[in-house]
């Protein structure tokens, strides 16, 4: 797709499908963090963006064979670094020998939850999932004060206005 606001759109709606799909799965929490961050801030911070850009992507003028490699490249080293994990779902694998057993024999009776992923995050991890809602906010605090200095910086270099307030000094 060419149109920015079309490929915002649809990875918005996209996001809020895959919240859908992770509250079916009981994961709320994984959901509300995907609605949040894929659906609200995402969606918003890229209309944002639009409004200082372009409506529509321009054609590159450069070969595609740098980024290709780099993707490849990744790719191959992500693929090489999970030949070490073990099976999907082997009840013999180091995560389901040591903490795991015990998250899920005292998390029932110390919180009362039945979802363990969800009393993991809101009650023993607290901390950490507060850490990472403040990380996210002041990101998005970041690219609303880079995106606002944008929109100054447009405006003082925008020759109508420098004439409108040259016209109405004298």
């Amino acid at each position: 797709m060419r149109s920015l606001f079309a490929v915002a759109m649809l990875s918005g709606a996209f996001s809020l499908l895959s919240a859908l799909l992770f509250v079916t799965l009981d994961a709320v929490d994984v959901a509300f963090t995907e609605a949040a961050v894929g659906a609200g801030i995402s969606t918003v911070l890229m209309l944002g963006t639009m409004a200082l850009t372009a409506r529509f992507e321009r054609h590159a003028s450069h070969s595609p064979a740098l980024p290709l490699f780099v993707v490849t490249l990744t790719g191959a080293a992500i693929i090489y670094g999970t030949l070490d994990m073990p099976n999907f779902g082997d009840p013999a694998a180091p995560v389901h020998q040591h903490v795991a057993p015990e998250y899920f024999e005292r998390s029932p009776h110390e919180i009362g939850v039945p979802n363990v992923v969800t009393g993991i995050l809101a009650s023993y991890r607290g901390y950490d999932t507060m850490g990472e809602t403040a990380v996210v906010f002041s990101a998005g605090v970041g690219v609303m004060l880079l995106l606002s200095g944008l929109r100054r910086r447009k405006r003082k270099g925008d020759p109508d206005e420098d004439t409108q307030n040259k016209g109405g000094k004298a």
